[in-house]
């Protein structure tokens, strides 16, 4: 489980945040400065206890103009390599010391905690506590057992989401199949009918808070999965 250190980070995340989300294509609020405020997420476990991983939520903007953005982060204590592209930045932990902050979705260790995530074989942490699950992050698997991610990339990435595509093998060793991962960038509350629709479907779905105060719930991933064929003997 991971361990919440009540701490500083300097610079902060909104303030890495801010600089860095006008530059992406998913971001609607082109020609003027980020307003970020904290809106909720979640963490999961780095099974190797080495890569801090968030899933964050932020509001930009307040009232009937506000957005909110779902931001994948991972933390780690060196620069990942080939990974430029994806760091949003780099800051001083008051515990841990110099940390490279990334975008998760070019993060593996993340991809890989996030496959795990929706097949239901990773547990949602709190994202302000330790070692206390989240049981209102949920999630609909792709397909029965366990799927191993041997790699990933991003395919695309706009206003719809960033898409990943990701390969994987059966645990079991029986098969293997691109997976498909729609990472959902902005984040819209859905009636009870939006969720069903989703569920019928391989989904995320999480809740955050709304300006006012109130709770959201929505989702914050899709998936496919389309196994190989087994080949012919």
């Amino acid at each position: 489980m991971a361990i919440i250190h009540k701490t500083t980070l300097v610079p902060g995340k909104l303030d890495l945040l801010a600089g860095w989300m006008p530059a992406q294509p998913w971001y609607a609020g082109a020609g003027r400065e980020p307003a970020l405020a904290r809106a909720g997420g979640f963490r999961l476990d780095d099974p190797e206890g080495e890569v801090g991983i968030e899933f964050m939520v932020v509001t930009d903007g307040s009232g009937d103009g506000a957005v909110t953005y779902q931001v994948p982060l991972t933390y780690r204590s060196a620069a990942l390599p080939g990974a430029g592209a994806s760091l949003i930045g780099t800051s001083e932990h008051g515990v841990l010391g110099g940390r490279w902050i990334y975008d998760g979705t070019g993060d593996p260790v993340l991809v890989a905690q996030l496959v795990a995530l929706i097949q239901g074989e990773a547990e949602p942490q709190a994202q302000s506590l330790s070692s206390t699950p989240d049981p209102t992050v949920t999630g609909m698997p792709m397909t029965d057992g366990s799927l191993k991610v041997t790699g990933s990339a991003i395919a695309a990435s706009g206003q719809a989401g960033t898409d990943l595509r990701i390969e994987t093998a059966a645990a079991n060793g029986t098969g293997s199949g691109p997976v498909i991962v729609r990472v959902h960038r902005i984040l819209r509350p859905a009636g009870s009918a939006a969720l069903a629709g989703e569920a019928g479907r391989p989904c995320l779905s999480a809740i955050w808070r709304l300006p006012d105060g109130t709770a959201a719930r929505g989702v914050f991933a899709t998936a496919q999965y389309t196994p190989k064929p087994p080949a012919r003997s």
